[in-house]
């Protein structure tokens, strides 16, 4: 496993007025627990490669590389020469997998070693409001057949208990990929955790239900640009 960030449990965030958020949901959110530029811009982060983790205090104000940047040089230092395809897991996965492709990308055109890209999509449902489910439905797993023999790279925004990616990964060896790994951009620290980990990591962080950055609550707050704690007042406005 690579370096991540962790995001202490105590920590409160940032106010929302320091930020740009939409109007429509300065009621709802909290704070602001990860600005986008802590997720994709070079200033803000500070380079952790070769830790097993950082204090997300020590590493704000320090200028280096972005931690999409960091996973995308880990993958490929780690897959390079290998024809890999990439599936991501949709929805909330679509703008991490977008940036990390970029990435990677970049790093194709700058560096001696290369990671030969094709990309698919697969959705899994697995919440009902803030709550996560035991039934993990699979949308598109008929497809899976697909990467028999193949180097698969599964991007996923969010690992909360872990069982929806157990259950991925078990229809996924079902149909022998040659290679298998997981690039995460959250985990969270929760007592429901089943224990399993991603192969790559950009922040783990509190227990606390997260949106922003293409995570949702019901569909609502794709829109943000931060990841946000929402607050239980939009729960109880956007429950279905």
């Amino acid at each position: 496993m690579t370096a991540y960030l962790e995001i202490a449990d105590d920590s409160k965030g940032h106010e929302l007025s320091l930020f740009c958020v939409p109007k429509h949901y300065e009621e709802d959110l909290d704070s602001v627990i990860i600005p986008s530029g802590l997720i994709k811009d070079r200033n803000l982060l500070t380079d952790i490669f070769g830790m097993a983790s950082a204090s997300f205090n020590e590493c704000i104000n320090v200028k280096t590389l972005c931690r999409t940047e960091r996973l995308a040089r880990d993958i490929v230092r780690d897959m390079g020469g290998h024809h890999i395809v990439a599936l991501c897991v949709l929805k909330g996965g679509y703008k991490f997998f977008a940036d990390l492709m970029d990435f990677i990308k970049t790093l194709n055109q700058n560096s001696d070693k290369s990671v030969p890209l094709t990309v698919d999509f697969i959705r899994l449902k697995s919440y009902s409001n803030d709550q996560s489910t035991n039934c993990v439905k699979v949308i598109g797993g008929d497809e899976l057949s697909a990467l028999t023999g193949k180097n698969v790279l599964i991007v996923e925004d969010i690992v909360e208990t872990g069982r929806t990616m157990e259950t991925l990964l078990k229809l996924l060896n079902e149909c022998h990929p040659k290679m298998v790994k997981v690039v995460s951009l959250l985990v969270k620290r929760t007592p429901r955790s089943s224990g399993y980990r991603p192969d790559y990591i950009g922040f783990e962080v509190p227990d606390k239900f997260l949106v922003g950055y293409a995570l949702d609550y019901n569909e609502y707050f794709r829109d943000l640009s931060h990841i946000c704690i929402l607050s239980d007042r939009a729960k109880e406005k956007y429950k279905v």
